[in-house]
């Protein structure tokens, strides 16, 4: 693969010559596209000679090879990642200002572009900043996340570079594992609103993180994903993802049927609700005496549904949020909603289930077999779980 590094000036890029190295490593070749401020912290001829290729890093000199060469380049490259990207460099990249080699060249790029931020933390939360690397997000530019090495779904990164290693590696799996390709997945997330008058409502504490984290690593890996997303706060950037926005369970069971027979397969991740008041009042209940009694219904089982629709083509995976009974409990879900594999949370994990931005999973398949995995992000989880919805669809 040839990859074209795109180089700014900022203190990290002082680490870009082990990136090189790590990519040659791996048998890839890499050219080095370079502003002024970026040579202030690594030099030329360090770039050169870990790389093999000269550096471009004017392009009015005469010495260049090629008149075009913000042309060449992309032409000669599969994808471009810019580490250290300054909020300078994102700011121009977002407004598609061109004004030195670095910033022409990525405005003449039309194939995937990766981006890892670095920059002091104050600066990155800035809006502005954030502002400008939704632009990019937008437009199917993947932000690589420093926190967590995935590809960054929030503004946790805190402005500190990716080690070089996790660049790496986010940008070879990027690139080279599509084994989702062609593949249709539907997945739920968040919570669900059941109402009870116009200000009020039963609720849980589902954030959703987990849930868009799937429909990200899905997409990263070449899948077309329609996400039915409860009432969160979250937003998606993969281009790859198809958004309906539901409040009640019964809006979720209805874009989920919908939409489940031209799907290969689903991810049911929402924490639906099981219960909706029977009766909603059209106005503010008043406060009258001391009880309120509210009489519940059971909702429509949406994994129960689609487990009785799927066909030997599709596949359905399920979670489990438990407090006791862990594995018994999620066993038994397994069965009854005729689920491929389960995913374990349990509640008496610390930094596991609703709020965190971590995770630790348990994947139970139907075939008895289980795997569990230490704590991790939650993008980590997800692109554990996604590997095994890989290995699933592989033999179909």
């Amino acid at each position: 693969m040839n990859i074209l590094l795109g180089i700014s000036g900022g203190i990290a890029a002082y680490k870009t010559p082990e990136i090189i190295r790590l990519l040659c490593k791996q048998g890839h070749e890499v050219k080095t596209v370079v502003t002024e401020g970026a040579l202030q912290f690594v030099t030329e001829l360090t770039l050169q000679t870990v790389s093999g290729h000269r550096v471009y890093s004017d392009m009015f000199s005469t010495a260049n090879p090629h008149s075009t060469e913000h042309i060449s380049l992309p032409d000669w490259a599969d994808c471009m990642l810019i580490a250290p990207a300054t909020a300078n460099v994102i700011a121009k990249t977002a407004c598609g200002i061109a004004d030195d080699a670095l910033t022409t060249t990525y405005v003449a790029f039309d194939k995937p572009v990766y981006i890892a931020p670095a920059m002091n933390n104050r600066m990155y939360a800035h809006p502005t900043t954030q502002a400008n690397l939704e632009v990019l997000r937008s437009r199917g530019v993947q932000i690589i996340d420093a926190e967590t090495g995935f590809l960054a779904c929030g503004t946790e990164g805190k402005g500190r570079m990716a080690e070089p290693s996790v660049i790496v590696s986010r940008v070879v799996e990027g690139m080279t594992n599509q084994s989702l390709k062609g593949c249709r997945i539907l997945i739920t997330a968040g919570p669900t609103y059941e109402r009870i008058d116009p200000v009020r409502f039963i609720g849980n504490f589902s954030t959703g993180k987990m849930g868009f984290a799937l429909a990200e690593a899905c997409a990263a890996r070449g899948a077309e994903v329609t996400l039915v997303a409860g009432p969160v706060s979250l937003q998606v950037h993969h281009p790859n993802i198809e958004r309906i926005d539901v409040t009640t369970a019964e809006e979720m069971y209805t874009a989920a049927t919908s939409r489940f027979a031209t799907s290969d397969g689903a991810i049911l991740c929402a924490a639906v609700a099981d219960f909706t008041p029977r009766q909603v009042a059209t106005s503010k209940l008043k406060r009258k005496g001391d009880d309120l009694t509210i009489t519940l219904q059971p909702t429509h089982d949406i994994a129960a549904a689609l487990g009785q629709q799927k066909t030997g083509k599709q596949f359905l995976v399920g979670f489990a949020l438990e407090t006791d009974h862990e594995e018994q409990n999620a066993e038994d879900k397994m069965k009854r909603k005729n689920f491929d594999f389960i995913v374990l949370n349990s509640l008496r994990d610390p930094g596991a289930g609703f709020g965190y931005d971590t995770n630790k999973i348990t994947i139970i398949s139907a075939d008895g077999t289980s795997q569990q995995y230490p704590l991790k992000t939650k993008q980590q989880a997800a692109s554990d779980i996604v590997e095994a919805v890989a290995k699933l669809t592989s033999g179909r």
